[in-house]
């Protein structure tokens, strides 16, 4: 059996760099060749919050259903980002934001990274229309950091306390352009059967429309695929 996430043949792949640092982003374009499919198929899944940190509720998917949608691509991300080995299969979710900007912890107002791993790929796919929005990526401005490494880990942590010690904690929104402690320095729009792959330690963040309202069905809410790879 096929699975509805293989990369369509018809993908229009683009690598880049953004930011000072020169971080790698590898854009697929019309990623799937039937996108309402995978709506549907997403629409039967149960949701559930997993973790502290994302603003909404997500369900998992198998590595066998997921990898088809970037198999074509290992070898290309092995050399775009540098990696030790071929990526392999770390976790999936489709996900659901559904968190009003009130409702937001203190951490989900602030740019986040996976993990500190330069190995660690972000895929995200875009399932619904999110043109407005997307996904933003910052520069902490203190240290000048567009990615935080194990090295960097702990300057990070100590400026952004000294940040937040200074100009408070940010208020119950989710990030935009800009802020006291952080500028953005790239947005992807969030273009309906958009794929972006990117290194997970890059400092980002979902970039919402103005007119965010929060949907927990995934038929008409904001929902997106994420896979996470490590080579």
């Amino acid at each position: 059996m096929t699975s509805p996430l293989k990369l369509s043949g018809q993908a229009q792949i683009v690598s880049s760099h953004f930011g000072e640092e020169r971080q790698p982003l590898i854009c697929a374009e019309g990623a799937l060749d039937d996108l309402g499919l995978v709506r549907e198929i997403a629409a039967r899944h149960r949701y559930k919050p997993i973790g502290p940190f994302y603003p909404g509720i997500r369900a998992a998917v198998s590595e066998k259903i997921a990898m088809p949608l970037v198999a074509p691509l290992l070898g290309a991300m092995r050399d775009v980002f540098d990696l030790p080995s071929r990526p392999e299969y770390f976790e999936c979710y489709l996900s659901l934001v559904t968190k009003s900007p009130a409702d937001l912890a203190p951490i989900q107002r602030l740019p986040h990274f996976d993990g500190t791993e330069a190995e660690r790929i972000a895929i995200l796919l875009y399932l619904s229309d999110d043109s407005n929005g997307g996904t933003a990526f910052y520069r902490q401005r203190v240290t000048g950091f567009e990615s935080v490494n194990e090295e960097r880990f702990d300057t990070y942590v100590q400026a952004l306390e000294a940040a937040t010690a200074e100009h408070g904690i940010p208020s119950a929104s989710y990030i935009g352009k800009d802020s006291p402690l952080f500028a953005q320095t790239h947005k992807i729009d969030g273009v309906a059967n958009r794929m972006v792959i990117y290194r997970g330690n890059t400092l980002h963040c979902a970039a919402m429309a103005e007119d965010f309202a929060p949907d927990a069905d995934p038929g008409s809410g904001r929902l997106t695929l994420n896979l996470f790879l490590k080579g």
